[in-house]
Formats: C-alpha cells, structure tokens, sequence
C-alpha cells in the first residue's frame, strides 16, 4: 500500500473532530494522520494483500472468539493515538476491560487509545521506514504488542514495550505472549 503525505501545516491545523469530518466527508479514500498533523492518505491494497490481511483477521478474531478477552479490529478503524496520531493497523485487538471503559461516544467515532495488539502487514509498494516509525508510534502511545510482518525480506519484527525490537526470519512461529495468551501465528 503506497501513501502519501500531505502537509497541510502552513495552512491549518486539524482537529481531531475536523479530521473525523474529513473521513466522514471523503469515504472513498482512507487517510490517517501521524502525530505531526501530516495527513496521509493511503491507496488501497492489492488483492494478495487483502487477502493475507483478512487471513490475520480471521486468525486472531478465531481466537479472541474462544477466548473473550478482547475486541478485534480490521484495518478500517482508525485509533486515535494518546502520544498523537491517527492510525489504522492492519490488525488490531483491545483488550475487554479497556474497550467497554469507553463510552459509547468515543467507540462511535475513532476510540482515543492505543491497541494492546497490532499487526502491520508491508506490502509490495510499501517503503520499510515509514512503517517502522508507525510501529514506534504505537508503542510510544502504549502498544503491549505488535508485529510487522515483511514478506519482501522474510522477516517479521516484532516490538514490545520498553524493550528493543527483535527479528525473526520466515518461516517463523509467533507468540501472542501474555497479551494474546494462547495465540500463535503460523507464517
């Protein structure tokens, strides 16, 4: 997915509620916003990638069925960042108690935290530096877990709060730790 980067700094500054009527307004593309206000917008995914994007989902929402612990979200949600930032992870799960802690206003509109859960999925056309500072953002807004999947260079990374990023090749077999207990992705 190729995304470019619109600065719109000299001439505004939007607010979360200007950003949400933005989306609201523009429905056939998908933006996000990093935390200097730059917008992005993002072009859609391919049919391979779509595909291994909803093989995530279906996986971890399989297992978030058996388990209850959480809600799962797909890459059209976007998640209004504590540290700054809005952004749509390809794959993202809350856990329960944070989710119901909102009130039905914040869920209906982008929910102002931070996944405990996220996985991004590089594709063809996506550069590796820009997904890595997402990644970082995440954590720095209170990301638990996350895993970037990058099947260019048969790598996942994978990132874990306040410690530093590990790397594992592909094949490889991935662990929801205590944050997705019991999970496991094959890739």
């Amino acid at each position: 997915m190729t995304s470019f980067i619109l600065n719109l700094d000299p001439i505004l500054h939007l607010t979360d509620a200007q950003f949400v009527q933005l989306c609201q307004a523009n429905p056939d593309l998908k933006f996000e916003r990093n935390p200097k206000g730059e917008l992005i917008i993002v072009s859609p995914v391919d049919g391979l990638g779509g595909q291994q994007e909803a093989d995530l989902i279906r996986q971890v929402g399989n297992w978030n069925e058996q388990t209850g612990l959480g809600v799962v979200f797909s890459s059209s949600t976007i998640f209004n960042l504590p540290k700054g930032g809005d952004r749509s992870p390809d794959v993202a799960w809350v856990a329960l108690d944070r989710w119901n802690a909102l009130t039905p206003e914040q869920r209906a509109v982008f929910p102002p935290l931070c996944p405990d859960f996220v996985i991004e999925l590089r594709s063809r056309t996506d550069k590796l530096p820009p997904l890595q500072e997402k990644m970082q953002e995440y954590l720095r807004s209170g990301l638990r877990l996350g895993w970037l999947i990058n099947p260019q260079d048969h790598q996942v990374e994978i990132y874990r709060s306040g410690q530093a990023v590990e790397i594992v090749e592909l094949p490889a077999l991935l662990s929801g730790e205590n944050v997705l207990p019991g999970f496991t992705l094959q890739l």
